[in-house]
C-alpha cells in the first residue's frame, strides 16, 4: 500500500514550466512539494538540509548540473530517492542514457496532467515508468526489427573477445585506422581480421558483416 503523501522535489530552471508543474501537482492530495530547485546543485543542497524526497522530478537540461549528472549523484548518495527525467528530447539514446545513469522514469514535456500524476504514482510504487508516447514508439520499432538471419552454421562459428571488440567498433562507425588506434594495433592487422570475419560469416562486405553480428546477437 502506498505511503502518503509522496514527497516531491521539482528541479527545472524554467520558472514558468516549474510553476506550471507545481500548480498541477499541488492539486493532488497525495502529493507534497517539499522543494524546488533551478539545477542539480540546488537539489543536492536541499537533500543535505534534510528535505524529504521520494520522487525528484528533474529537467534533463539545466545549468551548473544537469539531469544526467544529478541522477548519477543521487543514485550514489541518495539511492532511496527515485528520479524521473522530464525532457523534450525524445530519441532513444537519451532515454537509454537516463536509465543507465539511474533514472526510474522518463517523461516528455508534452505529456498530459493525468499521465504525469500516474507516472509519479507508478514510479513511486513499482519502480519504473516511461511515458506512453515513447513506449509506443519503441514497441513499434521492435516490431519492425527483422528476424535474425537463419544460418545453420552459426553455432559452429566461434567469435573471440577481439572479434567482438572489432565488430563493436565497426558498428559504431569507426574506420580501420581508428579501430587500430583504440586496440593499440596496426591498421593492416585490423583489415586482415575484418576480412577473416567477412569470410567465415559469408558476408559480402563490412556493412553486411556488422548487420550479421547485430542480428545474431554477437554485438
Amino acid at each position: 500500500m502506498t505511503k502518503l503523501p509522496i514527497n516531491i522535489i521539482l528541479a527545472d530552471d524554467h520558472l514558468i514550466v516549474r510553476g506550471g508543474i507545481k500548480s498541477m501537482l499541488e492539486k493532488e492530495k497525495s502529493f507534497q512539494i517539499t522543494g524546488e530547485a533551478n539545477n542539480g546543485i540546488e537539489v543536492l543542497r536541499l537533500l543535505e538540509q534534510g528535505i524529504k524526497a521520494d520522487i525528484i522530478l528533474v529537467d534533463m537540461n539545466m545549468p551548473v548540473m544537469g539531469g544526467i549528472e544529478l541522477t548519477e549523484r543521487l543514485k550514489r548518495d541518495y539511492p532511496d530517492a527515485r528520479v524521473i527525467i522530464l525532457s523534450a528530447l525524445d530519441t532513444e539514446k537519451y532515454v537509454v542514457k537516463a536509465f543507465k545513469s539511474g533514472a526510474c522514469g522518463y517523461l516528455l514535456k508534452n505529456i498530459s496532467t493525468a499521465e504525469l500524476i500516474f507516472a509519479i504514482c507508478h514510479t513511486y510504487e513499482f519502480g519504473q515508468y516511461i511515458c506512453a508516447e515513447l513506449s509506443g514508439r519503441f514497441l513499434n520499432r521492435l516490431l519492425t526489427i527483422p528476424d535474425p538471419i537463419t544460418n545453420e552454421n552459426i553455432e559452429n562459428i566461434e567469435f573471440s573477445a577481439l572479434d567482438v571488440e572489432i565488430l563493436t567498433l565497426l558498428s559504431e562507425g569507426f574506420t580501420n585506422q581508428e579501430v587500430a588506434d583504440k586496440l593499440f594495433t596496426s591498421k593492416r592487422t585490423v583489415e586482415n581480421h575484418r576480412q577473416q570475419l567477412i569470410d567465415k560469416t559469408g558476408s559480402r562486405n563490412t556493412i553486411a558483416l556488422v548487420r550479421f553480428a547485430m542480428l545474431n546477437g554477437i554485438i
